[in-house]
C-alpha cells in the first residue's frame, strides 16, 4: 500500500443520525480525522459536488464536518474526481455507487469508508467498509508509515503516483542526482507524471555541487547537464523545475505539501536482482525542519548554483 493513499467517503459519516449519538460520531471522525491529516487524500466525487453538500444545511452534520472538509480542502487533500455515473446521487448508497464508479475509472488506493447502512448495501464489496468496523478492512489495518520496495523505476512511481499526481510542491533532494548517470536516467519520465495538470506544481531539485570521492572530487557545471536531459520531458510534460545546488549534504528525501518522505538511496535505480531500499514517511515537524534546512535563507548549507529549467 502507498505510503499516502486516497478515499472516498459517503456523506452519511458526517451525519449525526447516523450514529447513536453525537458524542459517537464525533469520536469516530476524530479516528479519521489523523490519518486522512497525515496520510491521505479524500476524492471530492462528481466535481465538487461531494464537497459542496456539507456547505449546507439539509442533513444533521456534526460540527467537525465542514471543519474536516475545508482542513483537507486547505491542504490539498481534497481532489476533484470527475462525475462518473449519469446522475447526481439521491441518497448515501448512490454516493458509494459512484465512489465505486470512481475506483473502476481510477483506482482508490485506500477504500470506501461508510455507515452500516451503506455497508449492508454492498455487503461482498472489500472496497467498503463501516467506519465502525475498520479494524476488517486490509487497506486500513495494511497502513504503515515505512514501505519496503524494488530499487526499479516502476516500484518508484507505483508508490510516489498519488504524490506526483496531486502534490502542490514537490522537492526532489539527493545529493548525487544527475540525470545523465545510469542510475537516474528515468528520473525525467518520474518527473512527468506530476504534469498535464492545472495548476502546475511547484517543482524544485536539490543536489550538491561535487562528484566523486573527498580525495578526488569534480565540481562540473550541472547547468547543461540538467538542461539536456530535462527540458524536453518538462516541456512536454508541461512543467517548469528550480534546481538549487549546494555546497554539501547527504540525506535523501522527498518533500511535498502532502508528505514528506526519507529516501536511503535517493532516486537512483539498479538492475540488480532484488536490491531493495525502505522509504519512510516524515513527522510533520521533521518535515518542515528538513524543508526549512534547503531553504536558501536560512544558512544551513552554501548555495554555490541556481537555474531554472522550463
Amino acid at each position: 500500500m502507498p505510503l499516502l493513499a486516497d478515499y472516498a467517503i459517503t456523506p452519511d459519516v458526517f451525519d449525526t443520525t447516523s450514529y447513536s449519538s453525537e458524542e459517537v460520531c464525533g469520536e469516530r471522525l476524530s479516528e479519521i480525522r489523523r490519518v486522512l491529516m497525515n496520510e491521505g487524500l479524500v476524492r471530492d466525487l462528481r466535481a465538487g459536488e461531494w464537497g459542496a453538500l456539507f456547505a449546507g444545511g439539509g442533513r444533521s452534520w456534526h460540527r467537525r464536518a465542514k471543519e474536516i472538509v475545508k482542513k483537507l480542502a486547505k491542504q490539498g487533500r481534497l481532489i476533484d474526481f470527475p462525475s462518473i455515473r449519469p446522475d447526481s446521487p439521491g441518497n448515501d448508497q448512490e454516493w458509494c455507487a459512484e465512489a465505486l464508479a470512481s475506483h473502476q475509472q481510477q483506482p482508490i488506493t485506500g477504500g470506501v469508508l461508510a455507515t452500516r447502512v451503506v455497508k449492508d448495501a454492498y455487503p461482498r464489496e472489500r472496497l467498503v467498509e463501516r467506519i465502525d468496523q475498520l479494524s476488517k478492512a486490509l487497506w486500513w489495518t495494511q497502513r504503515s508509515p515505512s514501505v519496503r520496495l524494488d530499487r526499479k523505476s516502476e516500484a518508484y512511481r507505483h508508490h510516489l503516483q498519488p504524490i506526483l499526481r496531486c502534490a502542490n510542491s514537490l522537492l526532489f533532494i539527493d545529493p548525487h542526482l544527475d540525470p545523465q548517470r545510469p542510475g537516474y536516467r528515468e528520473f525525467a519520465d518520474l518527473l512527468a507524471f506530476a504534469g498535464r495538470r492545472r495548476p502546475t506544481p511547484l517543482i524544485e531539485i536539490h543536489r550538491v555541487c561535487y562528484e566523486g570521492a573527498p580525495h578526488n572530487r569534480e565540481f562540473p557545471n550541472f547547468e547543461p547537464i540538467f538542461r539536456d536531459s530535462l527540458a524536453g520531458p518538462l516541456r512536454a510534460a508541461g512543467l517548469r523545475a528550480e534546481v538549487f545546488v549546494w555546497d554539501d549534504f547527504h540525506d535523501r528525501y522527498l518533500l511535498s505539501n502532502l508528505m514528506g518522505i526519507s529516501l536511503p538511496n535517493g532516486f537512483d535505480t539498479t538492475g540488480k536482482p532484488d536490491d531493495m531500499t525502505t522509504w519512510t514517511r516524515l513527522g510533520r515537524n521533521d518535515h518542515d525542519n528538513v524543508q526549512l534546512e534547503f531553504e536558501v535563507a536560512s544558512g544551513r548549507h552554501a548555495l554555490r548554483a541556481r537555474f531554472t529549467i522550463e
